[in-house]
């Protein structure tokens, strides 16, 4: 279970730290605003800019899906196994 555990956490920290890079570069317009949470205010974004909204956002959802794959569905699909085969047996 340690294993899942800590594999989830790097995942976690992994995606989080790419979203909070990406956000902190796109999604901060000020100080005294909204900080990794604001809107996008780039006029006309360029394939880079683009590019790496596109990976903020999938480093977002990797590290929450991620995260919940290895501490909740996993272990889950573990324990069901081991009930499967203890009422077959």
């Amino acid at each position: 279970m340690a294993d899942e555990f800590i594999k989830g956490f790097a995942i976690l920290m992994t995606g989080g730290l790419g979203w909070m890079t990406v956000a902190g570069w796109y999604r901060t317009p000020s100080f005294e605003g909204a900080q990794l949470t604001g809107e996008v205010t780039l006029e006309n974004p360029t394939v880079f800019d683009q590019t790496a909204l596109m990976l903020g956002d999938v480093s977002f959802w990797f590290a929450i899906l991620g995260a919940l794959t290895f501490w909740v569905l996993i272990p889950a699909f573990d324990e069901l196994r081991e009930y499967l085969d203890e009422r077959s047996a």
